[in-house]
């Protein structure tokens, strides 16, 4: 990094320097293609602050360039307030992984960098940038990175894609978060953020596991968080049911499950009690009431946002009647929505059960369940009577 003891000078004149640093490097690398091609990371950034030294004599920079060594950003910092952060490809082209996203290791008093790349892969040639113009998105090795492209266009960066300007990202307390948030909202079907842990644990743990190794314990609280933050698994006729459940098992539980069916649909049928006496039910719903206590558990120490996301509607105040909602309307197509919406309500205690005429044009029946034994905040979930779906 280079230091600088100077008032500082104003932009035009650092710009200047930039491009006056430039043209000396590629003169020089014109010249030393093969000194510059096995040059990289310190020896390169030596050159660099020889170079910028040297074009700084006779300007407002002279004498106050210092190059520092270590993990600091940005390399070299001018009348510290300006910076230049050094990168290279051994390679024939203009892109590489940049600096982390939180720069936890940036010098506070820098204000304005500017990002000096050196293509080494012959022909040598050296382009400076101001930093923010050239972050074309975000890569993630150990932690998110940005990535550079030194000829990318204007209006093409990540700030440009995200709607948020560099200087507001960089001083956020967790810039992860937007950034997390604009790829998820870019993901497709099947594709999952394993960077990005927002689940119950709240975490991404650090090694792999397969299924059959866990405990029955664990293999359990693992099926039951399914039902909780995955309803869909409830449906029938749908092989892609799986797919969410999967994927969150592997990114944010490190857990690889190779028949995550087996998980679920394991079981006979079983009667369960519904407003019209005991009913045969598919095992899912036996295993809800086996585990109801755990689910209401579950239910309300998630996070809102965590609900959110893969509930993909906001969370209500009576979260156990919205999962029970959530859940009817996947079981629709296998028992039928209002039985479903019967069978819960039974199992997670309901008060009380009305039977009432509704002002609808099929001039169908509906029940009323009040889920106030639930969660204690007396909510009310209206569903059909209609059973014609309920042999399926």
């Amino acid at each position: 990094m280079i230091l600088s003891e100077n008032s500082k000078p104003d932009l035009l004149q650092f710009q200047d320097l930039m491009k006056k640093t430039d043209l000396h490097l590629n003169e020089d690398a014109s010249k030393r293609q093969d000194y510059y091609a096995k040059r990289s990371g310190r020896l390169l950034e030596q050159d660099v602050y020889e170079t910028l030294s040297d074009c700084a004599k006779g300007t407002a920079f002279e004498g106050t360039i210092q190059l520092i060594s270590g993990a600091s950003f940005p390399d070299i910092v001018a009348c510290k307030y300006y910076g230049v952060e050094v990168k290279s490809t051994e390679k024939n082209h203009w892109t590489s992984i940049g600096s982390s996203i939180l720069e936890s290791t940036r010098n506070l008093d820098v204000k304005r960098i500017y990002l000096t790349f050196g293509k080494l892969g012959k022909p040598v040639q050296f382009l400076s940038r101001p930093y923010e113009e050239c972050l074309s998105g975000i890569a993630v090795t150990h932690y998110p990175r940005y990535q550079i492209d030194m000829q990318l266009e204007k209006g093409e960066t990540i700030f440009d894609k995200m709607g948020i300007s560099y200087d507001e990202l960089r001083q956020m307390e967790d810039p992860v978060k937007p950034v997390a948030r604009y790829y998820k909202g870019r993901l497709k079907p099947g594709e999952s953020l394993w960077w990005a842990a927002s689940d119950i644990a709240g975490s991404v743990p650090p090694m792999v596991r397969l299924w059959s190794s866990l405990s029955q314990e664990e293999k359990e609280e693992l099926v039951v968080q399914g039902y909780v933050l995955f309803p869909e698994i409830l449906r029938t006729g749908d092989n892609k049911k799986y797919n969410r459940y999967a994927l969150w098992l592997a990114t944010q539980k490190g857990v690889v499950n190779t028949n995550v069916r087996d998980g679920f649909s394991a079981g006979g049928k079983v009667f369960l009690e519904t407003s019209e006496g005991n009913r045969l039910m598919p095992a899912a719903f036996g295993r809800i009431k086996k585990y109801r206590e755990l689910i209401r558990e579950m239910l309300e120490e998630t996070s809102e946002a965590v609900l959110e996301e893969y509930w993909q509607e906001e969370v209500e105040e009576d979260r156990i009647r919205q999962w029970c909602e959530l859940i009817s309307r996947e079981a629709d197509s296998s028992v039928g929505y209002g039985t479903a919406q019967d069978v819960l309500a039974h199992i997670f205690h309901h008060v009380e059960i009305e039977t009432m005429e509704m002002s609808r044009s099929d001039g169908e029946k509906m029940v009323r369940y009040d889920f106030s034994g639930v969660s204690g905040r007396g909510k009310v979930a209206e569903s059909s009577l209609d059973h014609t779906n309920d042999t399926k």
